[in-house]
């Protein structure tokens, strides 16, 4: 009996060491400097971001105006800047926790509202800064869009190219997967239709084998950029498309995705635009914002947390001057993608959801909303005509109806254009 224990233990102990050879042997295949530690803890699908919810366009709530009689131009208006920064204001500063605004001209500033809690008393007692941060949710999704033109143009490959020649070699493709190009990836008509906000690798892994069953029609997913992570990984080298070592293979996908697409738009994107840090987590020695209810009645604020899972369709904690400074760079500067392929992505719409027309010329946006227990982050860009740039940020709804933030600024550039007659 006890040389059957002693063999048993035997054989378990060489199984073990056999286990950890190969686990090493691994390890010295785990790219991007992992680590098998780093591999082994790492997860996925954390908790915390489960019942988060994002919302798309068809869910917005526009605030009813009274607008001013519509006139004729004979020639192109102009922005009434002091009125439309005075009538923003007056919208909005009673139905938020509070926020922070800046439009700027040619990459200067032309006007700034800074208005209550980026922490309430509750909290850290902190008003909002033009270089406090916040989580940008689908905001995110236009640095993506620049960080993916600008790899794919670098490495000759066509937007039109399909991207099952870069998805990981051992997922399996389903019905018209096939069809998918990053063009349709950056505007939403890959075909993925999910009805859902999630964009983990799991759920993305899933969703390719389910299959891009709507290709060509048009679908607001998050899954569109989160996919990107992995696309640029292997497009610019730091994975292979056919990485494969067996049970830890999803984590190590997982991880130099996030850490590829991180280090690249830091790189390529922010440090060029003056930048520094920009993180999925809120970073001490940055002013940090929290997300509230509206009314919030003394009631905490909510830390949305890491956002590492859902990088490319969301995760970004940015300020208003850090993606004005983004925005000035990408528009005119060429410090990042040439200014003549800056606008070609806003005409074909390119990791922004609404090109419209007014007046005074197109304007275009890209908002972002991220909420839990009726706490949210609010945020909107917006390229002007005439050279200009705005960003607002709110940390909680507008209020209790949750009016569309771009929808507001929208008609307030639409009722404050003058001249031209």
């Amino acid at each position: 009996m006890k040389q059957s224990i002693f063999f048993t233990a035997v054989k378990s102990f060489f199984a073990t060491l056999a286990l950890l050879i190969a686990f090493q042997a691994q390890a010295q295949q785990l790219p991007g400097g992992l680590t098998p530690q780093q591999v082994n803890t790492h997860i996925i699908d954390p908790a915390e971001l489960r019942g988060v919810s994002t919302d798309g366009e068809e869910q917005e709530r526009i605030m009813p105006f009274v607008f001013r009689p519509r006139i004729q131009f004979n020639t192109a208006p102009k922005l009434n800047v002091n009125a439309f920064g005075q009538e923003l204001h007056a919208k909005i500063k009673d139905h938020v926790t509070g926020y922070a605004m800046q439009l700027r001209q040619n990459g200067a500033p032309a006007y700034t509202l800074i208005w209550n809690w980026a922490q309430t008393p509750a909290d850290a007692n902190q008003g909002w800064k033009l270089d406090t941060r916040m989580h940008v949710a689908s905001v995110s999704k236009y640095i993506t869009a620049v960080a993916m033109v600008k790899l794919l143009d670098a490495k000759g490959i066509s937007l039109d190219a399909k991207i099952i020649n870069y998805l990981p070699a051992h997922w399996v493709k389903g019905p018209k997967v096939n069809l998918v190009s990053f063009r349709q990836l950056l505007n939403h008509t890959s075909g993925f239709a999910s009805n859902s906000s999630a964009s983990n690798y799991n759920f993305m892994k899933t969703m390719v084998a389910t299959g891009a069953l709507t290709n060509g029609s048009y679908d607001y997913e998050n899954m569109n950029f989160g996919l990107c992570r992995l696309l640029l990984a292997v497009i610019n080298g730091n994975i292979p498309q056919n990485f494969n070592v067996g049970p830890i293979t999803d984590q190590v996908w997982d991880m130099v995705g996030i850490n590829a697409y991180k280090s690249y738009c830091q790189t390529h994107i922010f440090n060029p635009a003056g930048v520094p840090n920009a993180s999925f987590v809120p970073l001490a020695g940055f002013k940090n914002a929290l997300a509230y209810k509206f009314p919030n009645n003394n009631e905490d604020g909510w830390n949305s947390g890491d956002l590492a899972s859902m990088a490319g369709g969301a995760a970004w904690r940015l300020s208003v001057d850090d993606l004005l400074k983004v925005m000035d760079h990408v528009r005119r500067r060429n410090t990042i993608i040439p200014a003549a392929r800056a606008q070609q992505m806003l005409d074909q719409k390119l990791g922004i959801d609404q090109a419209i027309d007014t007046p005074a010329g197109k304007i275009y946006n890209k908002n972002g909303s991220w909420s839990s227990g009726g706490r949210s982050e609010k945020s909107v860009i917006y390229y002007f005509p005439n050279g200009m740039e705005l960003v607002l940020l709110v940390n909680s709804k507008i209020s209790v109806n949750d009016w569309s933030l771009r929808g507001i600024v929208k008609d307030l550039y639409m009722d404050n254009l003058q001249g031209g007659n």
